[in-house]
């Protein structure tokens, strides 16, 4: 009987094998494919729990005591009733425990409410700790106190948007616990309470005020070389946090020129350091936008990326590139393991099978690489997210069980929340789980949809991850932006084939830094060209005039964007049955994106054939063009945002520009220079003979010497002609003796002449600039203009004398909507209009274009 039942056994491993390979041959042909029933229906039973746990963590996290003891309690109490119901209903029934899923329903809502409970107890202690202490009752009272604190993150260098001459001051955030406070009464108290401090950093000016070849920016601030479990002492005051956000107080400091240092970092933080900044020395020789994105697409490191490139990530929806995530980790584990599909038979690939290394051995070896992924690149949401699946599958690695990767998810996003609640209010939690389930749900049966209609595989499967990714994180998105990417999808495609050779060449790089420079060098010049593609691609997306629409920043709006989603996919259904519809949508689509000019003109009317004259509406700043023959303009001021004069001289047809002129260095005059110059031919720059503010004018010379554009400066009498366009140069004087009260008196002023048509540009000048210029030689020359672009955004500060001598007949004010200036002041409106002017602003009447002259001078709106 036993030699029976062996040779049974044995027919039976024999039948498993055969089993196996016609499996595999039933996969057609692909290592790794797996066929429909080798894994079987979707587990989804954790997931239940681990959204009950957040949506607790959520609420939990503000409620009183009572509230999460009766809660915990509470579900207690019910999970153990439905337990001993089913172990009674087992007991009357024998199997029930065992036969079948009819029994799993009460198990799953006893998980449940175990998780709820578990939740609330973890959200309440960690909320009860933001109200512990004594920074909390500090807060309160705007108190100052001494310090000291251990930082928990890296610095982050925080430069505000343009809304004004200038840029608000410049700030060093960290996130850190505070250890010990001692305060101005001499009482000291231990505690350990999360805060943001706020560094207000000073800028490092160059020591002269003058134009200089050379081409050196501020110096970066010692806060910035600070390491997470730094420990430092600063004074600081407390005031209360904006929104909460896991944080008890907000410290402000005030910047001592060097951080105090009371404790040094740890040694994991300082070799991770040091692998960080190894990365950045190798990447500075780097084109700028590959030298700034290469470390934020490998760690995170951010340190480097503009204003600019980081709003043109935001505008494409790439900025999840910026943010180490999931992918980033899945593609080192992927080189290590090889594809999961693999990962336990006997053709698995990656690193660990072809140098012999066990499954085993290899899992552990992917856990380290983990732990090291979590340290170098910071614990972040994102970065935790994919760390948790990762640790999940890799536990399931080890021990031989397949597990689908959404009770992976599920089960790290529950682990997540239990050990830190605020992430379940972390909208950059939120979308990198978003992100995962559409990869992991919605782009498969996308995929294998397209693949039907004859998509090739590859194409597919990329098409359905960033549509599905897309529509699923869309929502949210617009409750950050109030805007919705319409060029989202192609961008994501476009950078998609880039993102993991620069990720391992980075990580090459990274890696190697440290021990041989001259070889991480190399890697991250290979790294550079497809971190170059990719910035190249948010560039050249975010600059489309239509890649973008405004939607509601609301959930109300989120959801009325998932009902037009749902709507969409359905129509989009149907729609794919008819190829011939789909192009036509296809080109609809692409031309509402593009809005090539001609097109538009016709569409619009805008811009209005033969313009002379435009005034951008790039919001509270300047940004105007003088026609110049056809594709060619003279540009008088490039506003504050990059990305909208960029856009408006696209629309207007703008590739040639003879001349950039700006009138003087406040920030809402010239931070939009590098649109201007962006894939356009400049002659040369002009710019005022004042170099204030220092920073605004080092900024315009090195934008310029980056692009090889001269620099020269303006002074009255000059005078210039380009095609049918002449000028001369009414202000500043050149007599190097005359020092103007400030910025906006230094302001170039111009008096144009474009086919019998006046204009009279004021820049920003103020009312003791504008006597003068009234008293000066070209006084006499301002007289009976057609256009006058109206001094500082319509201000109330206004010299009657002049705005009577110009007389114009059409008054143009560039101001933006809202703005806290006041502009354009009702008084200088009313005294425009009195004189007989047509009064127009941007604020009200968008951007402006002058048209004809004498009897036919008009103007039109966008």
């Amino acid at each position: 009987m036993r030699e029976e039942g062996e040779g049974y056994d044995d027919r039976r491993d024999e039948g498993r094998r055969v089993t196996r390979a016609a499996v595999h041959a039933a996969s057609g042909g692909r290592l790794g494919a797996a066929h429909p029933r080798q894994e079987g229906p979707t587990d989804l039973r954790l997931v239940p729990p681990a959204l009950a746990a957040w949506a607790t963590s959520a609420v939990m996290l503000d409620a009183a005591p009572a509230w999460v003891t009766g809660t915990a309690v509470g579900c207690l109490v019910l999970a153990a009733v439905l337990m001993t119901l089913r172990v009674g209903r087992a007991r009357r029934v024998p199997g029930a425990m065992t036969g079948g899923r009819s029994g799993w329903p009460a198990v799953t809502a006893a998980a449940v409410l175990v998780c709820v409970a578990a939740a609330a107890v973890s959200a309440g202690l960690h909320g009860a700790d933001l109200r512990r202490g004594p920074l909390p009752g500090l807060a309160e009272r705007y108190a100052t106190v001494i310090a000291e604190t251990e930082i928990t993150s890296d610095p982050r260098l925080v430069r505000p948007r343009v809304r004004g001459p200038a840029p608000a001051p410049t700030a060093v955030l960290f996130e850190a616990d505070v250890r010990r406070v001692e305060t101005r009464d001499g009482a000291t108290m231990v505690t350990r309470t999360p805060v943001l401090m706020v560094v207000d950093v000073e800028r490092r000016r160059p020591s002269s005020s003058a134009f200089s070849a050379s081409s050196a920016g501020d110096r970066p601030s010692p806060w910035l070389a600070l390491l997470p479990s730094t420990r430092v002492r600063v004074t600081a005051r407390v005031v209360p946090p904006a929104d909460g956000g896991g944080m008890a107080a907000v410290l402000r400091v005030r910047d001592p020129k060097v951080p105090e240092v009371v404790g040094e970092p740890s040694a994991a933080q300082r070799l991770a350091g040091r692998l960080r900044a190894g990365l950045r020395e190798a990447t500075d020789g780097l084109a700028p936008d590959a030298r700034a994105l290469l470390p934020g697409l490998v760690v995170g490191d951010t340190a480097r990326i503009t204003p600019e490139l980081d709003e043109a990530f935001k505008e494409t929806d790439l900025a999840h590139t910026l943010a180490v995530s999931g992918s980033n980790l899945t593609i080192l584990l992927v080189l290590l393991v090889g594809p999961p599909g693999l990962a336990q038979r006997v053709e698995r690939r990656g690193l660990a099978p072809r140098l012999g290394i066990s499954l085993r051995t290899t899992a552990l070896l992917g856990g380290a690489l983990t732990l090291g992924f979590v340290i170098v690149c910071r614990p972040d949401p994102s970065v935790l997210r994919a760390a948790a699946c990762g640790a999940v599958a890799l536990l399931a690695l080890a021990t031989g069980r397949r597990r689908s990767l959404i009770p992976a998810l599920a089960t790290a996003v529950l682990l997540l929340v239990l050990y830190d609640p605020w992430l379940s209010r972390s909208y950059g939690f939120l979308l990198s789980v978003l992100a995962t389930g559409a990869l992991l749900t919605l782009a498969p049966r996308w995929s294998a949809a397209l693949r039907a209609r004859r998509v090739p595989p590859r194409l597919a499967e990329a098409l359905a991850a960033a549509a599905a990714a897309q529509a699923l994180c869309a929502p949210v998105v617009a409750v950050l932006s109030a805007r919705v990417s319409l060029v989202a999808v192609p961008c994501n495609l476009l950078v998609e084939f880039a993102i993991a050779p620069a990720t391992v060449l980075g990580f090459a790089a990274l890696a190697t830094a440290p021990w041989a420079m001259p070889v991480a060098k190399a890697l991250a010049w290979c790294a550079g060209w497809p971190a170059g593609w990719i910035a190249d691609v948010a560039r050249t997306g975010a600059a489309l005039p239509g890649a973008g629409v405004d939607w509601p920043g609301s959930w109300t709006g989120a959801a009325l964007l998932a009902l037009a989603t749902v709507a969409l996919l359905l129509a989009g259904r149907r729609l794919l049955r008819h190829p011939w519809w789909c192009g036509a949508c296809g080109v609809l689509l692409l031309l509402a994106v593009v809005q090539p000019p001609p097109l538009t003109r016709v569409v619009t009317g805008w811009p209005p054939p033969g313009w002379r004259f435009a005034m951008c509406d790039v919001g509270q700043g300047d940004a105007t063009v003088l026609a110049a023959g056809a594709g060619t303009g003279v540009v008088v001021d490039a506003g504050p945002d990059p990305v909208l004069v960029d856009r408006c001289l696209r629309t207007l047809g703008i590739t040639r520009i003879p001349l950039v002129v700006l009138t003087h260095f406040h920030a809402d005059h010239v931070a939009g220079l590098p649109g201007v110059l962006r894939g356009r031919q400049v002659g040369a720059i002009e710019t005022t003979t004042y170099q204030e503010p220092v920073d605004q004018a080092e900024f315009v010379r090195r934008e310029a010497a980056a692009r090889g554009v001269p620099v020269t400066r303006a002074a009255a009498g000059e005078e210039r002609r380009t095609g049918g366009l002449s000028w001369r140069v009414v202000w500043p004087p050149a007599d190097p003796a005359v020092v103007p009260e400030g910025p906006n008196d230094a302001s170039v002023a111009l008096l144009v002449r474009s086919a019998g048509l006046r204009l009279l540009l004021l820049g920003d000048l103020e009312p003791p600039a504008q006597r003068a210029l009234l008293r000066s030689p070209a006084g006499p020359l301002l007289g009976g203009v057609d256009v006058l672009k109206v001094a500082h955004h319509g201000s109330a500060y206004q010299d009657p004398g002049l705005l009577s001598r110009a007389a114009p007949r059409l008054a143009l004010i560039s101001a933006g909507a809202d703005n806290t200036y006041g502009h354009p002041a009702p008084g200088t409106v009313a005294a425009l209009r009195a004189m007989g002017a047509v009064v127009l602003s941007t604020d009200r009447d968008g951007a402006l274009a002058v048209t004809g002259a004498g009897a036919e001078l008009g103007v039109a709106g966008d």
